[in-house]
């Protein structure tokens, strides 16, 4: 799903209207009924339900929703902050639908009276001042009413975005905007909605009637949702076999950091891929081939330090092993030692096999980074901050304040497919832009929840070698919906990267259901 202006989402409204012939009023009526669902979907046992009103088209939804909240049987306390007279367009053929009057308020002194007060003090209230046309900051009458949303203690639907945020900014907001327990707004979503951390809670995205060739976007950001990525869950084939889901080889593993590659075969598996093997160093063999009977192992000769050596590339012995992979995963916990860097370089350099480079696989090009190419075959590389930057020699607080465009950059210059780890991972393709994940939380800042991503990457590109992106895509938002799942058993604290292994079932389950019912909605 695309990303959207504030600009280019008035120019979607009017090209859906003037050139695919759907009213303006229209759109007004199926947006106000989708804040109407999402307040009844979120908060079935409310009775009294307050609604704050602007003059503009974001009041006109508020006056849609009040219409159809009405219709279910709710009792709503409607304010208006403006004249009547003050409405024009649409908001004000809404208005006149309305199934009885508000309360019109036209002053600070208003907005503290006692029938203002009941909207305030309502089970739930929604906020319909201001969208996300509006550019702060925000004075007078409005600034006051957000500042009595702010402190009342009813739950916050807020209709399009919170009144006096700006839909364009990524980061901090700042001036006066009205706090949001869950934001539903319409067609796609801006910048601020997925990076603002707007809402405690979620936000969703409601189609009203635009048709894809309306939504027309100049920023080269597309949202990951449970639509983009259902073909690659589809049900399989009744005679498939193992053989049709492809083969993982892990290169990686180290004395102290077995587990790591252990738990990246692992995670190959959980997600579908028909075969996988972790070729590690002999002197952490057993420890992996203990950690799950479903994963093969072969022993890899090691340095006196019991890393992966050089002399693994002798005689022929990886040749044997890559023969009839599908995929390479490379890097977890395979150590930052000089000559297993060596090794890894060679590997990279050797085989045209695609490839999932992360952790220390990639710390290995600190310095060269010219050798990390994707021109020949298929190169995925999973950094974090820090990897990130030791690639780019850069500082990872340099990385963090500019995510997207690192991303960009070296996506485009290295011919590789860049998954940039953190909050709102991004994906960025060479030439297909950058994409970004909103599944996940803070409880996976956690030791080898990277590796069991690296896992995951190979295990879908192992299943679909033809299309490489979209397994990605799949495999980091699934990570991420996993580490939601887990979350709400074990919480932030207590989350250990193996509980996301055990929530896969779950959240293939949770992304098929909600491709279904076309919902998209922004955790």
């Amino acid at each position: 799903m695309k990303i959207v202006s504030a600009a280019e989402m008035r120019e979607i409204d009017r090209m859906t209207s003037e050139r695919f012939g759907v009213p303006s009023l229209t759109l007004m009526e199926n947006a106000g009924t989708a804040v109407a669902e999402f307040v009844l979907q979120q908060y079935p046992a409310a009775r009294k339900i307050g609604i704050v009103c602007g003059k503009g088209n974001n009041g006109g939804d508020g006056f849609v929703a009040a219409r159809k909240l009405h219709e279910a049987r709710k009792q709503i306390h409607l304010l208006l902050l403006a004249q009547p007279s003050q409405l024009g367009g649409d908001a004000a053929e809404m208005f006149k639908k309305l199934p009885d009057a508000p309360v019109v308020v036209r002053s600070g002194d208003d907005l503290k009276g006692e029938r203002a007060q009941a909207g305030f003090t309502a089970d739930v209230l929604v906020d319909a001042i201001l969208g996300t046309g509006f550019r702060p900051p925000v004075t007078g009458l409005y600034a006051e009413a957000i500042r009595e949303i702010n402190n009342c203690s009813a739950p916050v639907v807020a209709v399009d975005i919170p009144s006096g945020a700006d839909a364009d900014v990524i980061g901090p907001q700042t001036g006066a905007v009205a706090r949001a327990n869950g934001i539903i707004t319409f067609t796609a979503p801006r910048p601020a909605h997925v990076f603002g951390m707007l809402a405690n809670g979620p936000t969703r995205v409601a189609p009203i009637g635009s048709p894809p060739e309306a939504i027309v976007s100049s920023l080269s950001m597309n949202l990951i949702t449970a639509p983009d990525i259902a073909p690659l869950l589809a049900p399989r084939r009744p005679d498939a076999n193992k053989g049709s889901f492809g083969h993982v080889l892990v290169i990686g593993g180290s004395v102290g950091k077995a587990g790591a590659a252990a738990m990246a075969g692992m995670s190959a598996l959980r997600v579908g891929a028909g075969l996988s093997t972790v070729a590690t160093a002999k002197s952490v063999l057993l420890t992996v081939a203990g950690f799950h009977p479903e994963v093969m192992t072969e022993p890899l000769e090691e340095t006196d330090a019991g890393t992966i050596s050089l002399r693994a590339l002798e005689y022929g012995r990886l040749d044997a092993l890559v023969q009839g992979k599908t995929v390479l995963a490379v890097g977890p916990g395979i150590s930052r030692n000089s000559e297993t860097a060596e090794f890894v370089r060679a590997v990279l350099g050797k085989y045209k096999t695609a490839m999932v480079v992360d952790a220390d696989g990639l710390n290995a090009f600190e310095g060269c980074a010219e050798k990390l190419n994707g021109k020949d075959h298929e190169l995925v590389i999973t950094p974090h901050p820090g990897e990130m930057a030791r690639l780019t020699g850069r500082t990872a607080v340099e990385i963090q304040r500019d995510r997207r465009d690192s991303a960009r950059a070296f996506a485009r210059e290295h011919q590789v497919i860049v998954v940039l780890k953190g909050h709102r991972t991004l994906i960025a393709h060479p030439d297909r832009g950058v994409w970004v994940n909103t599944t996940g939380n803070p409880g996976m800042a956690t030791g080898g929840t990277g590796d069991i991503l690296t896992g995951m990457v190979a295990g879908l590109v192992a299943q679909n070698p033809t299309r490489v992106f979209e397994a990605v895509l799949t495999a980091v938002h699934l990570h991420g919906l996993a580490g939601d799942i887990a979350c709400q058993s074990r919480g932030e604290h207590s989350l250990v990267a193996t509980d996301l292994v055990t929530a896969l079932p779950e959240a293939f389950w949770r992304t098929r259901r909600e491709a279904e019912q076309k919902l998209v909605q922004i955790c």
